[in-house]
Formats: C-alpha cells, structure tokens, sequence
C-alpha cells in the first residue's frame, strides 16, 4: 500500500478567499497570483478554485503556457516580465502581458518583430528596491514605451515592502502617485496584505494581486490570523500513525536525545518527515491534530517520520489520522502559519516546500 501521507487541495476555500479579496476591492479586477507553482499547491489543482479571477499573475513562461493550457483565454500578467528576447515571441505567441522593469526590457521591446502589440505594466521603485524604475525615470520610460509600435496599453505598478507591517504604505503610494500623477492607464499596487490591511491602496488600484491570502495564511501573522482576515487555508498535510511507543520517565526522544519524557507517555510515530517538507527546525511543541484532537510533536523531525505525544488522545492507535497543518476529518483547523511561525519562517515557505513524493488530491 502507499505510505499514509497526503496533501489535499480545497477547492472550495480557494473560492472563498477568491471572494474575500473581492469583497475588499469590489471596484479592482483581481489577479490571482499563481507563481511558484500556485504556491506550491499546483496549477492544475488550484484552477477550478480561482477561474472566478479577472486573471492570473505568476512569472514563468512554461508555467503560463500551463494556464492557457487548462482552458484560460483571459489575461496573464508575467510579473517580472521577459528575461531575453525571445520571450517577448512567448508573450505574443500565448497573449501574455507583461511587466517592464528596466531599461533592458524596453530595448528588447524594440527589437522585437510583432504584429500585434503588446500590454505591459511598467513598474515603479517606490521603496522596495527589487524591481522598477526609480520615480524620477518613470516619465521617460513611460514615454519611450508610448513611442514604440510593438506596444500597445501601459498599465501601471509598484510593490509594497512593508503592507503587513507598521510602516504600511502610505510613504510609497505617496511617491508612486506624484511620479505617475497624469499618465495614463490601469493601476496595480494591492498585494494580499494591502488589499486586507489598506483599503487607500485598494481604492487607487484598478487591479489587486492577492498571493498568500487566496491560500488561506494571514500576511500579517501574528498580528492577525486566517480567521480574523475570514480566510479558509487551502492545503491539508496529513498522515497517519504508524506506530506506538510506550516510554518511561527519563526515556528520550529521537536523534539527539533532546526530548525527556517527565512522565511515563504514549508516542506516535508519523509518516511525515523533512523530505516531506516538514520543517526539520520545528521543536518540539509544535502543534498537531490526532483524530482531530490538538497535541504536539516531542523530539526531532527526522527524514520520513516525527513523533507526537499521545497523552490528550488516549484513543489513539496505528493508524490514526495526524493533521501536520490544515483541515482534519472532524473540522479542526491547524493554520500553516502556526507551524511556519514555530520554525522561524511563513506559510509560504512550507507551502511551496512541499516534496514532490507527497501525493496530492483535490477536494
């Protein structure tokens, strides 16, 4: 039989949160952002859940092809644009739009051979210092794209460095507003955590991108949680126990020895481990499901396997249903976040670290 491990994609709670982030911009369209793989859930499992999108926004061409290649004729922003010149046949080819970051791009544009022109975004540095034309180049690569044939529509964006924190985003929306002040076209400038946190930045943008919270983890943990955003997580790790310790006061736990039982305690052992893409850093403490009952793991994740204390699960026994983070059978939820927190990262990562070993279904 297959070893009992399992990722399940709810199709459902994508479409919630697809209606969450519209009901913060009901006057925006709305990407929805699939890059990496759809955060790792997969772009053919999360398709159905997010076709209710304006359109779809993720970054690698062979990805985009898979999008057009599950049915989708609406738009597709690449949203670090084209990486060389021949890319720019993708764009045409597929009807892709694409973002125009530096001076590279527009020179690209300029030589590239089309018959029909071509929509792009043209971003703005307002702060985060990754991608974008610094405020004072906007104008003259906003005109050096107007004045070329193989484009048509330019649309306009920027990113926020800091929408989930405390310096929000005024600063930068001040900055992007004064450099774009009378050109023309669409604005983008929401991302998740703008759209739920900064409804100023939602009313000056005709498209909002929500990436992590149309998965279901709060952008801005933990000062908020899922819940409090009325998001639904999206992907269930689950697996079951395969077997049964019972240990005696002093007994340890695991490589290292770093767990000591203070008490005599029932363990179970798990078939999930790092090569599972279970944080390996995860302590002991970090919270689990057992037949939807919340307990904990005790000593070090290994590989394949990890340990959970049965104590407040008496009833538990091989082949009980562990829940490492998501939904369990009887309705429980266990946030991604609370886990990626306990390993000193975002749901994010562990999404998008899940192991291609892990059978996925959609439900």
């Amino acid at each position: 039989m297959p070893r009992p491990i399992q990722a399940t994609i709810h199709i459902q709670s994508l479409r919630h949160n697809l209606a969450q982030a519209r009901l913060r911009a009901p006057d925006a369209k709305v990407w929805a952002v699939v890059k990496a793989n759809a955060y790792g859930h997969g772009i053919e499992h999360v398709f159905d859940g997010l076709r209710g999108a304006d359109g779809f926004a993720l970054l690698d061409f062979a990805e985009a092809k898979r999008v057009r290649d599950l049915g989708w004729r609406g738009p597709i922003l690449m949203l670090e644009g084209a990486f060389e010149l021949r890319d720019l046949e993708l764009c045409s080819r597929l009807d892709l739009w694409h973002t125009v970051h530096s001076e590279a791009q527009i020179d690209m544009l300029a030589a590239h051979k089309t018959n029909v022109p071509q929509r792009v975004f043209l971003k703005m540095n307002s702060g985060m210092n990754r991608l974008g034309f610094a405020p004072s180049q906007m104008r003259a690569a906003w005109t050096r794209l107007n004045a070329l044939p193989q484009v048509d529509e330019i649309s306009l964006m920027t990113h926020f460095s800091d929408a989930d924190g405390p310096r929000g985003v005024a600063t930068q929306m001040a900055l992007f507003a004064q450099a774009t002040d009378d050109l023309p076209g669409e604005r983008s400038l929401a991302n998740s955590a703008a759209t739920l946190r900064h409804p100023d930045s939602v009313a000056a943008s005709d498209w909002v991108r929500p990436g992590i919270a149309i998965y279901g983890s709060a952008p801005d943990y933990p000062e908020h949680d899922a819940a409090h955003w009325g998001l639904q997580p999206t992907m269930t790790l689950a697996a079951k126990i395969i077997a049964v310790q019972a240990l005696s006061t002093g007994a340890t736990v695991g490589y290292g020895s770093n767990f000591v039982a203070d008490a005599p305690m029932r363990i179970g052992v798990v078939a999930c481990g790092y090569a599972d893409g279970y944080p390996r850093i995860c302590p002991s403490g970090t919270p689990v499901l057992v037949n939807g009952v919340r307990t904990r793991t005790v000593g070090r994740v290994s590989m394949d396997m990890l340990t959970v204390d049965l104590g407040p699960v008496p009833d538990a026994d091989v082949g009980s249903e562990v829940t490492l983070w998501g939904r369990a059978t009887n309705g429980a939820w266990l946030t991604i976040d609370e886990v990626a927190a306990l390993a000193g990262t975002v749901g994010y990562e562990l999404m998008c670290a899940l192991a291609a070993r892990v059978p996925v279904v959609v439900a």
